[in-house]
C-alpha cells in the first residue's frame, strides 16, 4: 500500500450535539396513570365431581378493579386452595393437632435468651485446672461367661447380663494412678470413644459398665481443684449414653408402615421400644451406689417420654431426693446440676422441681462452712477462698435454671432466703450471676447492702462487686441512686492491693460510670486505674483489661473534643507500651473516630491527639508487616485526612498537609491521598478566589503544585505516579500555571519507558500494556487544550509523547501499540479544527494561539500521515494465517476512524478507506451484522449536509456473501 496523504474533516461540534439530542415526542396518556389500580378481567373456573359421573367444568368472568397483591391476603394463594379443597374434618383435626404441637413446643423449648451449657463448658474447663497427679478406673473387661454357649431363653438372657455388671463392680477394673491432668483428659477421651465402639458393636453391657464407672468418678474429690473440669468430661461421657439409649429406642419405634414424630405420645410406641426402655431402666436400677445411680438414670431421663405422659414429671422429684442421700455437699451441688440441665433440656416447663434443687440446696448450705469439710481442705491444703469458687459452675447454672422466666416474687423470696443464711456471700454471687440484670439493678442498693455485711475471709467483696457490675452494665439503677452506687463500689476497688484483682474490678466499673456520668466522673476512674497500675508496671500484665476500658470509654464518648478534653485519656494510652497492643488500641480509636465524626474539624485537640495516634499506626510499619495491615492502617489515616477542614484558611490546610506527608511517608496509599487531597485545595482556591488574581493567591497555587511535583516520585506504584503526574498537570493548567502543568506532562512523559511488561494487581503478575493504553488515550485526549510552548517546536509534547510510544518494547503479538496511534490520528484530526471541542477556563489553547494557520495545519497533517503510515505497516504484517482475524479488526477499526475523522472528499483517502473495507472482509474473519449496520450507518450519514459525497461511498462498498 502507497503513502495516504491526511485531509481531516471540518467538524461542526454543535451541529453534531443538537442532532444527536432525544427528540422530544409528547404523549397522551388518557385514563392511563401507573398509579391507578389495574383492571383486569378475573376467569373463575369450578369443577364438580360426583360419584358416577364425569367431572364438568363452568366458568363465568367478569370485570373488576383487582389489586394484584391481594391475592396473597384473601386466601386464594395455591396452598390455600389445596386446604379448601381437603375434607373440612379432617382439616380441622389437623389444625387442631398442629396447635396442641406448636402449644407444646411454646412449653419445651429454652428460648435464646437461654444461655447453654454448651457456652460455660470451656471456661470451667480452662479456669479449673491442677498440677498435682490424678487417679482413673480404667474397665478391663471381663472373661466370665465367655466359654459358655448362649442361651435364648430370655430370663437367662438377663440373668447373664446382671452377673456380668456385678462382675464389673467386684473388681473387673485396673486404676491407673499419678497421671498429670492432660494424661487424666486423654483417658476419658478414651472412655467416651470405648464407649462408642462397644455400642457400635452391639455390646450394650459394656458400654453400661463405662458409663457407671465414669459416674463413680464423680464422688472422688481427692484433687478437689479439678472437680469442675472433672464434671464437664464425665457428663460428656454421659450425654453420649442418654443419646445413643434414646436413638436406639427411638429408631426401634420405625417400621414399614408408620414414622415415630419428633412429638410423639406414650401411645405410638410399639411394645418392644417400651420393653426395652424398661430393661435400660431396671439395670440402671440395680447398680449399687448412689451416685453412678443416679447419673446414669438421670442421662436417659428422656426415654420416660415412651413410657409414659408422667414418666418425667414423676422421676425428676424423685431423682431431686436423690441427691439429699449424697453427704459431700460440692459433690452433691453439682450432681443438682446435671439434674437441672437434664430437666432444662426435656421439661424446662417442670419449674417445681428446679426450685425444689434450689431450696434443697440452700437448707444444706451450711456444710461447706461445717468440720468435715473444714478437716478435708486441710487434708488437702486448700484454704476457703480457693474451695468456695469451685461452687460456682454449679451454683450459677442451678441459680439460672431457676430463674429463667421466674416470676418477680420467686426471685424475690429467693434472694430473701439466701440473706439469710450466714457467710452468705458465695450464694449472693451466684445469685447476681444468674438473676436478671433489671431484677438486680433496681435493688442495687439492696445488694451493696448485703456485699457489706458479708464476711471477707470466705468470698472476697471485690468479687461481689464485680458481679453487680456487670450486671449494671446491661441494666440501668434507679437514677437517685446511680452516684451513691458508684461511690460505695469504688470505696471498695481503690482499696485492692492486688492489681489484677483491682482491674478486674475496675474493667466492669467503667462501662457503668460511663454510661450515667460525665467526662468529670471518667477521668476520676481513669487516674485512678493509672495511679494502680503504673507501680511495677503492673500494666504489663494487663493489657486486654486496659484495652477493654479504651474500648469501652470511645464506646460512649463520640464527641472527640470531649473525649481529648479527658484530662487523663491520653496518659491512659501510654500505658499500652507493647507495640502491636497500643497500635490495635490506635486503631480502634480511630474507627470509632471515622464511624462517628460527622463534620470536618480543626479543633487543635482533636488534630493533635489524632495525629499522635495515626503516628503510633504509621511507625509500626515494618518490613514484615502484611499488605492486608498496611490497607488497614492506611484507611485509617485516611478517614482522618478527610475530615480535616480548616474552612478557607487555605494556607493552614496545606500547612497540615505537608505536616502529615512528614509523618505518614512509609504508607503509600497516604500520599497519594495527600496528593488528591491538596490538587482538591488548587482548585477549591481557584473557585473560591475567582476573579481576585492577586499574587498571594498564585503563590499559594503554585506552592501546591510544587507539593505534587516533590511528592509524587516517592510512590512505587508506576501508574499511581503516571495518573498523578497526568492529573497534576490538568489541576495545574486549569490554575493557569502553564509551565509547572507542562512539568508534569514531560514527566510522565520521561516515566512511559519505565513501565514494565508486568504488574502486580492485588497479588497477581498482569501485562501492563491495556493499562498503558489507558493512560495514554486520557493522555493524548488532555493534550488538545495544552497550548504549545513559546521556544518549543509546533505539538513538542505529543511528538516526544509519539517517540516514546515508538520506541517502547511492545508485545510481539499485541495491537495496543496501532490503537494508541489511532487515538493519535483522532487527537490531531480534533487539533485541526477552527475551534476545539473543548477548553480550559482562561488558558489559550492552539486553536486560539495559531488560528488556523496553514503552517500548523500543515506540520499536522504531516504527523497523521507519519502516523498512518506506521498503521499501515503494521496492517501489512498481519497479512499471516495466524493473523488474519487481528487484520480484519484492525482494518475495521482505522476504517472507522477514517470515517469519523477524515475528509471522505479526498479521493485518496476515500480509496483507502475502500481498500480497508475489502481488507477488513477479505478472510471471512469480521462479523456481517458488524458490517451491515456500519454500512446503514453510512447511508444515513449521507443524507446530512455536507456529506452526499458519502452516498457514491456507500455504492462502492459491497458487503461479502458467504456460501
Amino acid at each position: 500500500m502507497a503513502a495516504f496523504p491526511w485531509h481531516s474533516r471540518n467538524r461542526n461540534y454543535k451541529a453534531e450535539f443538537a442532532s444527536c439530542r432525544l427528540e422530544a415526542v409528547p404523549l397522551e396518556f388518557g385514563d392511563y396513570h401507573p398509579l391507578k389500580p389495574i383492571t383486569v378481567t378475573e376467569s373463575k373456573t369450578k369443577k364438580v365431581s360426583r360419584k358416577g359421573s364425569t367431572s364438568s367444568t363452568s366458568s363465568s368472568s367478569s370485570s373488576s378493579v383487582v389489586d394484584p397483591l391481594s391475592s396473597v391476603l384473601d386466601g386464594t394463594d395455591p396452598l390455600s386452595m389445596f386446604a379448601a379443597s381437603a375434607d373440612p374434618a379432617t382439616l380441622a383435626a389437623a389444625m387442631d393437632s398442629s396447635r396442641k404441637k406448636r402449644d407444646r413446643d411454646d412449653n419445651s423449648i429454652v428460648g435464646s435468651d437461654f444461655e447453654p451449657w454448651a457456652s460455660k463448658r470451656g471456661e470451667i474447663l480452662a479456669r479449673y485446672t491442677t498440677t498435682e497427679k490424678l487417679s482413673i478406673n480404667l474397665f478391663m473387661g471381663s472373661e466370665k461367661g465367655k466359654a459358655g454357649t448362649a442361651t435364648s431363653a430370655m430370663s437367662e438372657k438377663v440373668r447373664t447380663r446382671l452377673e456380668e455388671l456385678d462382675d464389673f463392680e467386684e473388681g473387673s477394673q485396673k486404676e491407673l494412678l499419678n497421671l498429670t491432668q492432660q494424661d487424666y483428659v486423654n483417658r476419658i477421651e478414651e472412655l467416651n470413644q470405648s464407649l462408642k465402639d462397644a455400642w457400635a458393636s452391639d455390646q450394650k453391657v459394656k458400654a453400661l459398665k463405662i458409663v457407671i464407672q465414669c459416674s463413680k468418678l464423680l464422688s472422688d474429690t481427692s484433687v478437689i481443684q479439678f472437680y469442675p473440669s472433672k464434671f464437664v468430661l464425665i457428663t460428656d461421657i454421659l450425654d453420649t449414653f442418654g443419646k445413643l439409649v434414646y436413638e436406639r429406642i427411638f429408631s426401634m419405634c420405625v417400621d414399614n408402615r408408620s414414622v415415630l414424630p419428633d412429638h410423639f405420645s406414650p401411645e405410638n410406641v410399639n411394645d418392644t421400644a417400651k420393653e426395652t426402655c424398661l430393661n435400660w431402666f431396671f439395670k440402671i436400677a440395680s447398680i449399687r451406689e448412689l451416685i453412678p445411680r443416679f447419673y446414669v438414670e438421670a442421662s436417659i431421663l428422656k426415654c420416660n417420654k415412651f413410657l409414659s405422659k408422667t414418666g418425667i414429671s414423676e422421676c425428676l422429684p424423685r431423682l431431686t431426693c436423690m441427691v439429699r442421700g449424697i453427704g459431700d455437699p460440692l459433690v452433691s451441688v453439682y450432681a443438682r446440676a446435671y439434674l437441672c440441665r437434664v430437666g432444662m433440656e426435656v421439661a424446662p416447663h417442670l419449674k417445681e422441681s428446679l426450685n425444689k434443687n434450689f431450696f434443697d440446696f440452700l437448707l444444706t448450705f451450711k456444710q461447706i462452712h461445717g468440720d468435715t469439710v473444714q478437716n478435708q481442705l486441710v487434708l488437702q491444703g486448700v484454704e476457703l477462698p480457693s474451695y468456695l469458687p469451685l461452687y460456682s459452675p454449679a451454683m450459677d447454672w442451678v441459680f439460672q435454671c431457676v430463674s429463667y422466666h421466674a416470676p418477680e416474687a420467686l426471685l424475690t423470696e429467693m434472694m430473701e432466703r439466701c440473706k439469710k443464711l450466714g457467710n452468705n456471700a458465695l450464694l449472693l454471687n451466684s445469685v447476681m450471676s444468674a438473676f436478671r440484670a433489671e431484677f438486680i439493678a433496681t435493688r442495687s442498693m439492696d445488694f451493696i447492702g448485703m456485699i457489706k455485711e458479708c464476711d471477707e475471709s470466705g468470698f472476697p467483696k471485690h468479687l461481689l462487686f464485680r458481679s453487680l457490675g456487670l450486671n449494671l452494665a446491661l441494666a440501668d439503677p434507679p437514677e437517685s441512686d446511680r452516684l451513691q452506687i458508684l461511690n460505695e463500689a469504688w470505696k471498695v476497688i481503690t482499696k485492692l492491693k492486688n492489681p489484677q484483682d483491682y482491674i478486674n474490678c475496675a474493667e466492669v466499673w467503667v462501662e457503668y460510670t460511663c454510661r450515667h456520668f460525665t467526662k468529670r466522673e471518667v477521668n476520676t476512674v481513669l487516674a485512678d486505674v493509672i495511679k494502680h497500675m503504673t507501680p511495677d508496671r503492673a500494666f504489663e500484665d494487663s493489657y486486654p483489661q486496659l484495652q477493654s476500658i479504651i474500648k469501652k470509654v470511645i464506646a460512649h464518648f463520640h464527641d472527640f473534643s470531649v473525649l481529648f478534653s479527658v484530662e487523663k485519656f491520653l496518659p491512659f494510652l501510654d500505658m499500652f507500651q507493647k507495640e502491636s497492643v497500643r497500635v490495635e488500641v490506635c486503631k480502634c480509636i480511630m474507627e470509632v473516630f471515622i464511624k462517628h465524626q460527622q463534620e470536618p474539624t480543626k479543633d487543635p485537640v482533636i488534630l493533635n491527639a489524632l495525629l499522635h495516634v495515626c503516628k503510633t499506626m504509621h511507625d509500626s510499619v515494618n518490613a514484615l508487616t502484611l499488605e492486608d495491615e498496611k490497607r488497614m492502617l492506611a484507611y485509617l489515616i485516611n478517614g482522618f485526612i478527610k475530615m480535616v477542614s480548616f474552612g478557607r484558611d487555605f494556607e493552614q490546610q496545606l500547612s497540615f498537609y505537608v505536616e502529615a506527608r512528614s509523618m505518614f511517608c512509609n504508607l503509600e496509599p497516604v500520599l497519594v491521598q495527600l496528593i488528591h487531597s491538596v490538587n482538591r485545595l488548587a482548585m477549591e482556591t481557584r473557585k473560591v478566589m475567582k476573579g481576585n488574581h492577586s499574587r498571594k493567591t498564585a503563590a499559594f497555587v503554585r506552592a501546591c503544585v510544587a507539593y505534587c511535583f516533590i511528592t509524587i516520585p516517592s510512590l512505587v506504584g508506576i501508574f499511581t505516579r503516571l495518573n498523578l503526574y497526568l492529573h497534576s498537570g490538568q489541576v495545574a493548567l486549569a490554575n493557569q500555571c502553564l509551565s509547572q502543568a507542562d512539568a508534569f506532562f514531560k514527566a510522565a512523559i520521561s516515566l512511559v519507558p519505565e513501565v514494565p511488561k508486568m504488574i502486580n494487581i492485588d497479588g497477581k503478575m498482569r501485562p501492563s500494556e491495556s493499562f498503558l493504553l489507558e493512560f495514554l488515550c486520557n493522555f493524548f485526549s488532555t493534550l488538545l487544550i495544552v497550548p504549545d510552548h513559546p521556544e518549543h517546536g509546533v505539538l513538542f509534547l505529543v511528538r516526544e509523547l509519539l517517540n516514546v510510544v515508538q520506541d517502547y518494547t511492545w508485545e510481539e503479538n499485541s495491537d495496543e501499540k496501532i490503537r494508541i496511534y489511532t487515538c493519535v490520528l483522532h487527537l490531531l484530526s480534533a487539533m485541526s479544527q477552527e475551534t476545539y471541542l473543548y477548553h480550559v477556563d482562561k488558558v489559550d489553547s492552539n486553536d486560539s494561539l495559531y488560528g488556523g494557520d496553514s503552517k500548523f495545519l500543515a506540520e499536522n497533517n504531516k504527523l497523521c500521515e507519519t502516523v498512518m503510515a506506521q498503521i499501515l505497516e503494521h496492517l501489512k504484517t498481519l497479512a499471516k494465517d495466524e493473523a488474519l482475524k487481528r487484520q480484519s479488526s484492525l482494518g475495521l477499526s482505522f476504517f472507522n476512524s477514517i470515517l469519523a475523522h477524515g475528509d471522505l472528499r479526498n479521493n485518496r483517502l476515500n480509496q483507502l478507506s475502500v481498500n480497508l473495507w475489502h481488507l477488513a472482509q477479505r478472510h471471512g474473519c469480521v462479523d456481517t451484522r458488524t458490517m451491515v449496520k456500519t454500512l446503514e450507518y453510512i447511508k444515513k450519514q449521507s443524507k446530512q449536509p455536507d456529506m452526499g459525497h458519502l452516498t457514491e461511498l456507500a455504492l462502492r462498498l459491497p458487503l461479502q456473501t458467504r456460501t
